[in-house]
């Protein structure tokens, strides 16, 4: 086991599929020379040549239909773009192409690409630099969706994701791109968890708190901070955003009967919602209250002054959690 960040994990991840298998090629603005503006990508280019590290213009819808082509001729193009707002000149591709090839072709041509997306706030970013514009590409048939929440499932899920034949759109946390963890690089893909499963990040027994990517760490505190009032947090990192590993999710739902669901992006037609729904028509019988959502507001991002307003923190989990429990110091019918 080796201590790395995440950043390094992913790092770590890529130079092994590169490694691993010729077909497999990286593409993205400054991801070569300069590796990477969070220098995920640094030393690769070095190491494996600018033919397979590719520096490309400044045009991702440009660099999406590359990376098409590239896979209608065989390749495995991981795609970086650079910061979650950018991705919105590449969603014409990646919706009317990447997601439809393989359905339209009736599965004759295969689209085995990796787009990178490093995502969401709390860094003190600009405008467009701190987006969290998952449930466009959840609601879209076609993508598998995945969201990571430590540098472990950052490296294992990323490899799993460029060896699959399936399009995958995969969200790296910025604000966790230098936190810490144990990472077995020497482990098997066929031995690891499939990056569509859920875990059980902490057990619990009185409320669940489904959430994913860097809202996890939040949740685990928040589970922490409960136990001091005799609450306990079973939190359950989805990993998977599509599809969703609803087995997981139910059985804990069904073991505590409440429910609150976390995310950073906005509440209106969020993922959130789906989750919540499909929770309720899983498990309704089982359910002692109403599921609770605990999400970011519905505006544009604000200044990174007023992020911390509006990324969910511990104490509006802990609210959350006490609506689930319909405890009397809850803010129920407060609008948040």
């Amino acid at each position: 086991m080796s201590t790395l960040t995440m950043a390094k994990a992913i790092n770590e991840g890529l130079r092994r599929s590169l490694a691993d298998d010729p077909k497999v090629v990286l593409m993205g603005e400054d991801i070569g020379r300069l590796g990477g503006v969070f220098r995920v990508t640094d030393s690769l280019q070095t190491e494996f040549g600018p033919q397979r590290v590719i520096d490309t213009p400044l045009a991702e819808s440009a660099i999406m239909g590359t990376a098409v082509g590239l896979a209608f001729r065989g390749y495995r193009p991981v795609v970086e773009i650079q910061f979650d707002g950018f991705v919105y000149p590449a969603f014409d591709q990646i919706v009317c192409q990447v997601a439809k090839q393989h359905y339209r072709t009736r599965g004759n041509v295969k689209m085995p690409i990796t787009i990178r997306i490093p995502w969401a706030g709390g860094v003190g970013a600009a405008e467009f630099h701190s987006e969290s514009p998952e449930a466009y590409f959840v609601h879209t048939s076609g993508l598998r969706v995945v969201a990571v929440s430590n540098p472990q499932d950052a490296y294992t899920c990323l490899r799993q994701a460029i060896a699959s034949d399936d399009p995958v759109v995969f969200f790296e946390p910025k604000r966790l791109y230098h936190s810490k963890g144990e990472v077995d690089l020497d482990g098997q893909l066929d031995d690891a968890a499939p990056m569509g499963l859920a875990r059980v990040a902490r057990v619990g027994s009185d409320v669940t708190v489904v959430t994913y990517g860097a809202q996890v760490e939040t949740a685990l505190d928040a589970a922490t901070a409960a136990e001091d009032d005799g609450v306990s947090i079973e939190v359950i990192d989805l990993r998977s955003l599509s599809p969703v590993d609803y087995r997981t999710v139910t059985a804990s739902v069904r073991k505590t009967g409440r429910v609150v669901v976390t995310h950073e992006a906005a509440r209106e037609a969020g993922v959130g919602a789906e989750i919540v729904a499909s929770i309720t028509e899983r498990c309704f019988n089982y359910l002692e209250s109403s599921p609770v959502r605990v999400t970011g507001h519905d505006i544009p991002y604000p200044p990174a002054k007023l992020e911390r307003l509006h990324v969910p923190d511990i104490d509006r989990i802990l609210d959350g959690v006490d609506r689930a429990l319909d405890r009397p110091n809850s803010l129920t019918g407060v609008e948040l």
